[in-house]
């Protein structure tokens, strides 16, 4: 632990709270991008979410010719195709678009597939997804992620103030939106998986942020002279080692599942690597500055009246 720390900023006195303008313009700006991309392209939605057919494949003679493959199979008239490596040389996912009709017309199509490649190949999988079954996955999506919203905000109001809990609402939104938009921006497939990506980044912030919060109020106790300015940048100093270390082991955690996890979680680290980044910037420079728009010292005034412990501005830096 000692040398872990020798490598970590102690003591630091960053002035964290007087970039809060630039922050706010960068956080609108990434913020409305988000929103105009989602508006514009929208998400490459997965068969998960836009219904389909799905089908893994293997190359049974080492790599497989992806070009002959996805020529061959668009040449069957089967609407939207789409073909990829999955992980490996020789493993190729087909996305097929669903087809008119009931079950029989979709069995036709995989039938059709597997005559057209011939042999030489393993069908590890094969999966079906209606249009109502994705409507109702996309419906239960996104009451997830807000659910989840606001269930953090209200407990972040009610373990501290409401202040604190509009605060933690505004940058868990920022996180959840962005991460929405850096999908849609980048083309990158959005499914279930992806949902419980921006589920684990929305507990991950949180947890940035009410640390952070934690320290904001022992530190309104214990200097109550203090202006509500030094305050926040006092805090997210005393924070800072704590997040340095928590939040770098993850994303190298994270950084060595999307580089060597294959394509089945690549959507999910890709999230989560962007998740981390964020979440960190938000919990700094979204969550915490807002507060110093807030009459902090309302907040505990009354809480600790004829508190015991002595007043310790002078020691602010």
């Amino acid at each position: 632990m000692k040398l872990v720390r020798r490598f970590l900023p102690q003591d630091t006195k960053y002035d964290f709270v007087s970039k809060r303008m630039i922050a706010y313009a960068f956080t609108t700006v990434l913020v409305l991008a988000s929103i105009v991309s989602l508006a514009t392209q929208g998400l490459n939605l997965g068969v998960d979410f836009a219904g389909g057919i799905l089908m893994e494949v293997k190359h049974q003679n080492g790599p497989a010719d992806l070009a002959h493959m996805r020529s061959t199979v668009s040449g069957l008239e089967l609407g939207e195709v789409a073909l990829q490596e999955f992980g490996a040389p020789d493993l190729i996912l087909v996305r097929l678009q669903r087809q008119a009709g009931g079950e029989a017309e979709q069995q036709l199509a995989v039938a059709k597939v597997k005559a057209t490649l011939g042999e030489g190949y393993d069908y590890r999988r094969t999966e079906f997804v209606g249009p109502k079954v994705g409507e109702e996955l996309i419906q239960g999506g996104i009451l997830a992620v807000v659910l989840s919203v606001l269930a953090i905000s209200v407990y972040v109001w009610f373990r501290f103030e409401w202040q604190f809990g509009l605060g933690a609402m505004i940058a868990t939104f920022h996180d959840a939106i962005t991460t929405l938009g850096v999908f849609s921006v980048t083309g990158l497939e959005f499914n279930l998986t992806s949902v419980a990506a921006i589920l684990t980044i929305i507990g991950f912030s949180i947890n940035d942020t009410v640390v952070s919060y934690d320290r904001a109020r022992e530190n309104l106790r214990k200097f109550k002279t203090m202006p509500a300015y030094d305050i926040i940048n006092l805090s997210i100093n005393e924070t800072l080692a704590r997040t340095y270390l928590t939040n770098g082991t993850v994303f190298v955690s994270v950084l060595s599942l999307f580089l060597f996890g294959g394509e089945v979680i690549r959507g999910f680290s890709a999230a989560m690597l962007w998740g981390v980044i964020i979440g960190t910037y938000s919990s700094i420079y979204v969550a915490m500055p807002v507060l110093y728009h807030f009459n902090l010292r309302q907040i505990v005034k009354g809480k600790q009246s004829g508190g015991a412990e002595d007043e310790q501005a002078a020691e602010a830096p």
